[in-house]
Parts: C-alpha cells; structure tokens; sequence
C-alpha cells in the first residue's frame, strides 16, 4: 500500500491503474501538437477517393486498424480492413488505383506493410501511414505521414503497445469525426448504416410502424355516451378511445383520467354524452413522423397515449407508451 499527498492510502492495483491512464491520456494529448497541414491532406486525399479505404496492420496495430475500419464504414466513408500478410499472398487483389490504403505501424517497419508498397505505387492508390517514426521507411514512402506515436508506452517495460495504439486509435477517431463533418453525415445516414442496432430503431422507425390502425384504434362517435366509450375502451385495451365525427375527424378523446373526474362528479355514466366530458383538442402526430418524436411529445405532454390522424384531423390509429417499447424506441 502506499499513501498519497492527500493521505488516502492507495493499493498497488489502483496506483498502477492510474499510471497507466495517465500515460495513456499524455499520449493523446501530445498528438495536438502534432495535427498539422499533414493531417488536412490526408481528409483531402480520402474526401477525393473514388474507392474505397483499405486499412491495414500487423499485430496490436492491426487490431486497431480494424477499429478504424469499422467506424470509417459506419460514419459515411467506405472501408475495409485486409490483413497485411493475406494481403501479400492474393488479397491485395482487393486493392485499386481509385483506393486509399491506411497503414498503421509503430515503428513504421513491419516488413508485412512494407511488401506491399512497391504493388500499392505502381497500381496508384494513395498511401496514407500512420507510424510512431516519421523517419521510417513507411512514413517516407506515404503520400501522407501522420504521427501517432507515444513518448512512452503504459507498459512497465516500455515495449508491449499501449499507449501508442491509444494515440493511433484516438488519430483513427479524428480522421473519421473530420471526414463526417466535411461529408455532413446526417443521423439518418447513421440510422441506415446501423439498422439492426437501438439507435438506428429509433432513428428508422416510423409512427407508422408502431400505431395500431382499423379496429385496434378506439374509437366512438361524438354521439356516444359515456356508457359507448367505456365499453370501447375495455375494448381497445388502450385506456382511452378517440372521439371523431361522422367523418372520422378527431373532436377529443376520452381517458382514464377523464372517467375518474366524471366519477368524483358524480354523473351519470349512462346518460351522460362523451362531448360533455372528453378532453378537446388531443395531442396528435402524423403517421410519417418518427416514433421518437411521439416518445418526446408524450414526455412532454406527460401523457401515454397519442391519437394519429392525417392532414385534416382525420384518425388514422393510436399507440400508447407500450407500443413504443415493444417496438423497442424506448
């Protein structure tokens, strides 16, 4: 154990924790400094691909070089990922002069890499590198070089990659946030690239999706009595029922809330008429607009149930909060 400035005695573990992420943090930092005209280059030559970019690398940096891969493609900017050593045995046929090949390597001396640079010039695609050594072989041969080195790794001996992969995949991370910001990615291209995931549901999906439409919307004319809606609403299963005219344009609706304040009123539930006690002028939304914005008008009205209807008021369904979870928004 040792004890701190403060006096708080800290474990080996935690201290060793610490170091490391203060290494690490050091390292990202440093690179700042180091994002140059170099750097607006590299946007520039990916932002004029026609193909695609191919990332690349050997061991840890390879690991990171599919990371990058992975947030270039889901962000707006076509990637892959082809391992250096399969590359050199046939997969480099992957690679074409409308591509930009992204190379990652600390020392900037991976013989896997380094193989493949005299196809990668005589085929013409751009070489982007980025290395720890601007010095080395594979920082000299780029079109680009940026550094994504680190002073020292996190690593007690100062040799298993650490803090430079942090520093490469920080790097990794700026270039697509600057080719997202020259692109204008929008969240609705970030939805279409990631369908499957909760964020795409909830920027895909449509109130359209979710309402419940026909005879599973409630609903009663404005001629019914209260004794109609209450039977519409056991019905329905939804803890209220629209109130439409002959025309089916929505007039009110008709809640739990609304029934316990005719109760405490004491009226009676069967002559009583659903105009006298409905709640006018409901809270809709069109078919068309997201299921999120129903989450976020609901939230805000502090209701649970929305009514949606068509450019002239007319009902088209109803969903409540439940149909927002089963289809999975909230």
């Amino acid at each position: 154990m040792s004890t701190s400035s403060d006096g708080t005695v800290t474990s080996p573990a935690i201290a060793a924790a610490r170091e490391v992420l203060a290494i690490e943090a050091k390292a990202i930092t440093d690179l700042i400094a180091q994002v140059d005209a170099g750097f607006e280059q590299a946007i520039r030559i990916i932002l004029q691909c026609r193909g695609r970019v191919v990332v690349s690398g050997i061991g840890k940096s390879g690991h990171i070089a599919r990371k990058i891969a992975s947030t270039f493609a889901s962000t707006g900017t076509p990637a892959f990922f082809v391992h250096p050593a399969e590359a050199s045995h046939g997969d480099l046929g992957m690679v074409t002069r409308d591509d930009v090949f992204l190379a990652l390597s600390n020392s900037g001396e991976s013989a896997e890499l380094l193989t493949l640079i005299p196809v990668l010039k005589r085929q013409g695609a751009k070489l982007v590198a980025l290395t720890g050594n601007p010095a080395s072989t594979l920082g000299r041969e780029a079109d680009v070089h940026l550094y994504a080195g680190a002073a020292q790794e996190a690593c007690p001996l100062n040799l298993a990659p650490t803090a430079s992969t942090t520093a490469a995949l920080a790097l990794g991370d700026a270039i697509a946030v600057a080719l997202m910001r020259a692109r204008g990615f929008t969240q609705d291209e970030f939805a279409r690239a990631h369908p499957g995931g909760a964020l795409g549901r909830r920027l895909l999906t449509l109130v359209r999706d979710v309402m419940r439409s026909g005879p599973d919307a409630p609903r009663v004319f404005t001629t019914a009595t209260l004794t109609d809606a209450l039977l519409e609403m056991s019905r329905g299963r939804m803890g209220m029922t629209a109130v439409v005219d002959a025309h089916q344009v929505v007039k009110g609706i008709f809640t739990d809330g609304d029934l316990r304040r005719a109760i405490e009123k004491g009226q009676d539930l069967r002559k009583t008429a659903i105009t006298g006690i409905m709640s006018p002028n409901p809270r809709t939304i069109g078919p068309d607009r997201l299921a999120a914005e129903a989450v976020e008008i609901m939230e805000r009205g502090k209701v649970t149930q929305l009514l949606v209807v068509d450019d002239s008021a007319r009902l088209l369904g109803a969903l409540n909060i439940h149909d927002l979870f089963r289809g999975k928004v909230v």
